[in-house]
């Protein structure tokens, strides 16, 4: 006898969030790490937890360093293929945020196996394995399990000359700040779970989600750029602190600059914006100056959760043509200059 065919599964549908939204919000991750004790630090190990960077670094000899990290989520979007891609595209940005050449990576799998055809599945791992393909890199393992709702990503392997090591903290007063990929992800995720996305902004969405951030490679190797990291769940304005914090500086940052999504204020205004956005701002908002002219929704904006979102840099005002040149190149067209650094307190203000 024949199985009765399923029922079709909307991913998003058995997920309480999606993507870099479902990410634990900052205060509450500060909370939980709080007093957990971290006593073996090896002189070898670059770079650990204590600036809350994108990877762990481990030096091996003189010219040779290992960047380990890894990232996983719940869906974003209804597509199996298109789900893996941004998941394993996510979590390898963070390798090339240290500036770093990926190596290979390990898939991580949770899947409902009671709720989800065994097609879906592997489409999923699918769409992983052909982000991996294009970074250049092999899947060479990975673990599974069966869980409540569908959870994918990648421990993602790289290499980086210690010296073009580039971390979240090396920020100078003056620098520029240059963002590469625009801001909405989180809000067309909003709209796709609600079923009025449209297709031409989904189109854009999974251009946007599954291009690799390998502009972080040749960034790194200038001199004149000082620090990178890449925009995820805490949104722009999370990620851009933290920067602050790790080098003790201030930064502004003007709204008009960003570069957004099509229709993302729109959507925004018809009330399609995370929870993950107010959690956000619930986390930091006392650290941020606002300007009076900014209203909730460019707040909301600002803080929305970037799902495999683009790299923010720091460089020195002369080098501002040769990264932006680095970005469009790649394909980064939308990559602009949108504040910078100062002395004073550890905050961010939006004019």
């Amino acid at each position: 006898m024949n199985a009765p065919e399923r029922t079709p599964v909307r991913l998003t549908q058995l997920a309480h969030g999606g993507g870099c939204g479902c990410k634990v919000a900052p205060a509450l991750l500060s909370n939980i790490l709080h007093g957990v004790e971290h006593a073996l630090v090896p002189k070898a190990l670059l770079v650990g937890i204590e600036t809350a960077d994108d990877a762990a670094v481990y030096q091996v000899n003189d010219t040779q360093a290992i960047v380990a990290t890894t990232d996983f989520f719940t869906p974003i979007v209804d597509d199996p293929f298109d789900f893996g891609a941004i998941a394993a595209t996510n979590a390898l940005s963070d390798v090339y945020a240290m500036g770093a050449t990926p190596l290979f990576a390990l898939a991580i799998a949770g899947m409902p196996i009671a709720t989800l055809p065994i097609d879906t599945i592997r489409r999923i791992l699918d769409g992983g394995q052909a982000a991996c393909a294009r970074a250049g890199i092999p899947v060479a393992g990975g673990h599974t399990i069966d869980t409540v709702e569908p959870i994918y990503g990648l421990v993602a392997i790289g290499v980086v000359d210690p010296r073009h090591l580039k971390r979240n903290a090396g920020a100078k007063p003056g620098d520029i700040v240059i963002l590469g990929k625009p801001l909405g992800v989180g809000v067309y995720g909003a709209a796709e779970k609600r079923g009025v996305l449209t297709p031409a902004c989904y189109r854009v969405m999974i251009e946007t989600t599954t291009r690799l951030n390998t502009p972080g490679i040749a960034l790194a190797k200038r001199a004149d750029v000082h620090a990178l990291t890449d925009v995820t769940g805490f949104g722009l304005v999370g990620h851009l602190l933290e920067m602050c914090r790790g080098a003790n500086l201030s930064a502004s940052i003007a709204f008009d600059r960003l570069p957004l999504l099509p229709d993302v204020p729109e959507l925004a205004r018809a009330g399609f914006v995370t929870g993950a956005s107010t959690r956000n701002w619930d986390s930091y908002g006392n650290d941020v100056r606002v300007s009076a002219s900014l209203d909730a929704i460019e707040r909301a904006i600002v803080t929305d959760p970037q799902t495999s979102g683009g790299l923010l840099v720091a460089c020195e005002p002369s080098a501002v043509d040769a990264v932006l040149d680095i970005f469009r190149r790649e394909g980064f067209s939308d990559a602009t200059a949108i504040g910078h650094f100062e002395a004073g307190p550890t905050r961010v203000t939006l004019a």
